[in-house]
C-alpha cells in the first residue's frame, strides 16, 4: 500500500508553565463547545427535580424587592429618587443577584469539578465562565419580571435605555473578575467559601441596592465610586427608570476598578492554574 499523502497525526506537547503567564484566551475558544456544554448542564443540575424550576431566577429577587419594599420602603420610608419603591430596588436586583450568585458559585467551581479536572486537560477558565453564562439565563429571566413591571407602573425608558447594554457588560466584567479571584484562592484555601456570603452581605449594603447613591454625602461620592456595584445599579436605574444621572467620575472609577479586577483576577487564575490538579 502507497504511503503517499497519508497523514501524520499532530502531537500536542503540555510543557508545565512558569511564572506569569499569557491568558491563553486562544485556547478557550478553542474549547468553546466545552464551554457550551458545562453552561447547559450548570443550567439543567440547579433545576433539576425542582417543582418550579427556572421560576427559581425569578423567585428570589422577587422575594428580596417584597421584604426591602415593606421594611425599607414602608417603615423605614427610605427615598426612591420619586420612582415607586418596589420598581426602583427591583431593577437594582436584577444585576445584583446575578453577581450575588456568580460570586458564590464561582468560588466552589473549581472544587465541585475536580473530578473533571484532575482526568482531562482543558482551560480551567472555562469553568468559570460557564457559571456566568448559566447566571446569565436567570438574568435573563429576571429581567422580563423587569419589562413587565415597568408596564405595569407605566415606565416608559427613554433614550437613555441605548446604554442599558454597556451596564450589562460593567455587571458581566465586575461579577467575572471578583469571581476569578475567590476561584483561584478557594482552591488554595478552603475557607474562602465560608467568607463569601458574609462578603455578599456586607457588598449589599455597601451598594445602593436599597438605597439611592444620592443619599451619600457628596464628599464621599467618588469614595463611594470605588465600589464597581455603584456605577452597575445606578446606571441600570438611570437608563431603565430614568432617575437623575449617575455621576460621571462615579460611572469611570467603578469601570476602571472593574476592568482592574477582572485582569487581575484573569492573570492570577492564570498563574495558579499549574496548581489546580494537585491541590484540588
Amino acid at each position: 500500500m502507497s504511503l503517499t499523502g497519508s497523514h501524520t497525526p499532530e502531537i500536542i506537547v503540555i510543557e508545565p508553565t512558569h511564572g506569569w503567564v499569557g491568558l491563553r484566551l486562544n485556547a478557550v475558544w478553542a474549547y468553546r463547545e466545552l464551554l457550551y456544554f458545562l453552561t447547559w448542564r450548570h443550567v439543567k443540575v440547579r433545576y433539576k427535580q425542582t417543582v418550579l424550576g427556572a421560576a427559581w431566577a425569578i423567585i428570589q429577587p422577587l422575594f428580596a424587592m417584597v421584604i426591602f419594599t415593606l421594611f425599607f420602603g414602608r417603615l423605614v420610608s427610605i427615598p426612591s429618587d420619586s420612582v415607586p419603591y418596589p420598581i426602583f430596588v427591583y431593577t437594582a436586583l436584577v444585576p445584583w443577584t446575578f453577581f450575588a450568585q456568580t460570586l458564590t458559585q464561582s468560588t466552589e467551581s473549581l472544587v465541585s469539578n475536580a473530578n473533571l479536572i484532575t482526568k482531562i486537560y482543558f482551560p480551567r477558565l472555562i469553568i468559570p465562565l460557564s457559571i456566568v453564562g448559566a447566571n446569565l439565563i436567570d438574568f435573563g429571566l429576571a429581567f422580563a419580571v423587569l419589562i413587565v413591571m415597568a408596564f405595569v407602573y407605566r415606565i416608559v425608558p427613554s433614550f437613555n435605555v441605548i446604554f442599558l447594554p454597556l451596564f450589562i457588560l460593567l455587571n458581566i466584567v465586575t461579577a467575572l473578575g471578583v469571581g476569578l479571584w475567590l476561584t483561584a484562592l478557594n482552591v488554595q484555601f478552603r475557607d474562602v467559601r465560608h467568607i463569601v456570603p458574609f462578603l455578599t452581605q456586607l457588598w449589599l449594603f455597601a451598594t445602593p441596592v436599597i438605597y439611592p447613591s444620592s443619599s451619600i454625602p457628596e464628599p464621599w461620592q467618588i469614595l463611594y465610586g470605588i465600589n464597581p456595584m455603584v456605577g452597575v445599579i445606578e446606571g441600570f436605574r438611570w437608563a431603565i427608570l430614568g432617575t437623575p444621572n449617575p455621576s460621571g467620575a462615579t460611572i469611570l472609577l467603578s469601570t476602571v476598578i472593574s476592568l482592574v479586577l477582572l485582569v487581575t483576577g484573569a492573570f492570577y487564575f492564570r498563574r495558579m492554574e499549574k496548581s489546580f490538579a494537585d491541590v484540588v
